[in-house]
């Protein structure tokens, strides 16, 4: 009885590991935030002021070079058997934001991955080859930098929030904070975006050993770090969190689900195998706000959001999500709601559709109920001012056609006979 126990056991093992192993990755994509950078920049109070920076502000740091670069060997451990083990161009596209700091972090972190072998030796003392990383000019970039500003909607959305319960119950409880960022800043406003920028600075600081001012303690900042998570909230969510996804981070979400589905396609002539993506805390949030697993936490540097596509034993394929944002324990698995942790790739493709615009340029229009009382008021004053000028036109007519003199019969010369009528 025991062995047949055993025996079963045995089978049931054989057959899960067969199926394991038939699950085949088929392409990968990575969107990371850049590594650990100076301030973005300096309050005016701030001691530490730009030349106290090496690089100066937003730079990327040394420690933000090794945090990529531990990144970069992560993935390539990830994915030995999968990516070449020797850089193979087909195989990879890397696209970063127009900023030294990403487009810097995108190079660390390949140095990792692609450690040159063999022939791709081209100085022995130095183990590193350049990689291409392609990138569009700033004022350009609508996948990879949100929020985008360019959407009258998502304005009035953000505006919207502003006068929801949350945010301001939020505000009201943290009134002090915002009041002493005021007082010992030198800012004439303090918001919750302003304190979202002071704590990143101070934050920055601390990072990299520079003394704080006497009013910045513990508790200030632990409040602090609150407020700042709650703006990254605001940004994507709190208030209509799938509309703004729909005209932010659907974007760059509908460009990952057409990569996705067209690698489903079979094609011999298709070699990529990984996209990697190289940009900011809030491209993170964004893409995880619009598939509805963002933690609501400031996603930390270096800090990795992968999707890989398999093909199952049935041909059928399934899309995985991990989140990295710890270098020390593995990434956690991610689970689209309303799916399984392993989704079928209709699944996700079904269920993403909602956070994704179709048209965002019709979407980001003002609602037509506001611009149906905005025609109205202009037709209503324009009727006015119609009616007033008619009136006064009348007016003039009259005036002019008014008899002058007496109002009973007069003489007329008739100038050809010269005869009285």
């Amino acid at each position: 009885m025991v062995s047949a126990a055993v025996l079963f056991l045995l089978m049931v093992g054989s057959v899960c590991g067969a199926a394991a192993a038939e699950r085949e990755r088929v392409y990968v994509t990575v969107l990371f935030r850049h590594g650990d950078r100076s301030p973005v920049k300096a309050y005016p109070t701030d001691p530490h002021q730009e030349s106290d920076w090496p690089q100066g502000f937003g730079q990327l740091s040394q420690v933000g070079m090794r945090q990529h670069f531990e990144l970069g060997q992560f993935l390539r451990n990830r994915y030995k058997g999968f990516l070449n083990e020797s850089y193979e161009r087909h195989e990879i596209s890397v696209r970063s934001t127009d900023l030294d700091r990403t487009l810097m972090s995108a190079e660390a972190n390949l140095a990792g991955l692609y450690p040159p072998k063999g022939q791709q030796v081209f100085k022995p003392d130095l183990m590193w080859q350049p990689i291409p990383v392609h990138t569009v000019p700033q004022s350009q970039e609508r996948l990879l930098s949100f929020p985008l500003g360019d959407c009258p909607r998502y304005k009035q959305l953000m505006n919207e929030t502003e006068h929801t319960e949350e945010f301001l119950n939020v505000t009201t409880t943290y009134q002090d904070i915002i009041e002493l960022v005021r007082s010992k800043t030198g800012l004439n406003k303090t918001n919750v975006e302003s304190v979202w920028s002071v704590y990143d600075t101070l934050f920055c600081e601390s990072r990299h050993n520079m003394s704080a001012p006497d009013w910045v303690t513990p508790e200030v900042m632990e409040k602090l770090r609150v407020l700042k998570d709650f703006g990254f909230q605001v940004i994507f969510g709190v208030h209509k969190q799938q509309e703004k996804s729909r005209l932010q981070g659907g974007i760059l979400l509908g460009e990952i689900v057409k990569n996705l589905s067209k690698m489903a396609v079979p094609d011999p002539k298709q070699r990529l195998k990984m996209m990697m993506l190289s940009a900011h805390d809030t491209t993170v949030a964004a893409l995880q706000a619009s598939l509805n697993v963002f933690n609501g936490r400031q996603p930390p540097y270096a800090s990795c959001h992968i999707i890989e596509l398999y093909r199952d034993g049935n041909g059928s394929f399934s899309v995985s999500m991990f989140y990295r944002n710890d270098s020390k324990v593995e990434p956690y698995p991610l689970q689209l709601p309303g799916c399984s942790l392993d989704c079928p790739l209709d699944d996700f493709v079904r269920i993403t559709k909602l956070s994704i615009s179709e048209d965002r340029d019709k979407e980001c229009q003002v609602p037509s109920e506001g611009r149906d009382k905005e025609v109205i008021i202009s037709l209503a004053l324009s009727g006015c001012l119609l009616l007033l000028l008619i009136a006064l036109l009348l007016c003039v007519i009259c005036w002019q056609r008014k008899p002058v003199g007496s109002q009973g019969y007069h003489h007329v010369i008739n100038q050809e006979v010269g005869e009285e009528s």
